[in-house]
């Protein structure tokens, strides 16, 4: 313990305590971040080792309240632990993506070009202030995003595109992103149909 003291109270102390910061702002990131997506069994894990280190962080920075370097290095670490929280969360991608497309021209080929790359889509007609559109509806994992916005750009550029992030999921052709419990995974497609059918009853 006395070694530790004597490190904190050396010069290393504010690089030190900039690192624990990093450490536990970043686990703080990513916990809210999970946490509002629905990730009961991990974030509780999570939380343990942030406050952790945030108490071993904190506590040694009190004990060098006169030290501008010390108070630096907080404030530091805090700053780069949540920058580098939204990074690494953002490089993870974790969850689901909802996109809504509006397209004047291409929505029945873009939606058929989304389904030969694997994805659930829905398709509808809408009319806009130029009078008919075809509206496009697909959920995919976060780390597809990027590819489903490519191929709906490559048939059509002037695109009307919105991005969410779905809070539950239930049935559909991808599993629950927001709980433990296991759906059948079906056709987005064969979905709509029976509701359809149903509705025509």
């Amino acid at each position: 313990m006395g070694d530790l003291n004597a490190i904190f109270a050396g010069p290393y102390g504010p690089l030190a305590i900039f690192s624990l910061r990093i450490f536990d702002v970043s686990l703080s990131t990513i916990r809210i971040i999970l946490a509002v997506r629905g990730y009961k069994r991990v974030v509780p894990f999570i939380g343990f080792f942030e406050v952790l280190i945030w108490v071993f962080a904190v506590g040694n920075a009190i004990k060098f309240l006169d030290s501008p370097m010390h108070l630096l290095g907080y404030a530091a670490g805090f700053a780069t632990g949540s920058y580098v929280g939204m990074f690494i969360e953002e490089k993870l991608a974790i969850g689901w993506g909802t996109l809504r497309i509006v397209s004047t021209h291409a929505g029945v080929e873009m939606a058929d070009a989304l389904r030969e790359m694997g994805f659930g889509v829905t398709e509808f007609g809408g009319h806009g202030r130029d009078g008919r559109v075809e509206i496009v509806y697909t959920v995919c994992k976060r780390r597809d995003i990027e590819r489903v916005i490519t191929e709906v750009e490559r048939w059509d550029p002037t695109a009307f595109i919105t991005v969410e992030e779905p809070r539950d999921i239930r049935f559909g052709w991808m599993r629950s992103a927001s709980t433990d419990r296991k759906f059948s995974i079906g056709s987005m497609d064969e979905v709509v149909r029976k509701m359809n059918e149903r509705l025509r009853r």
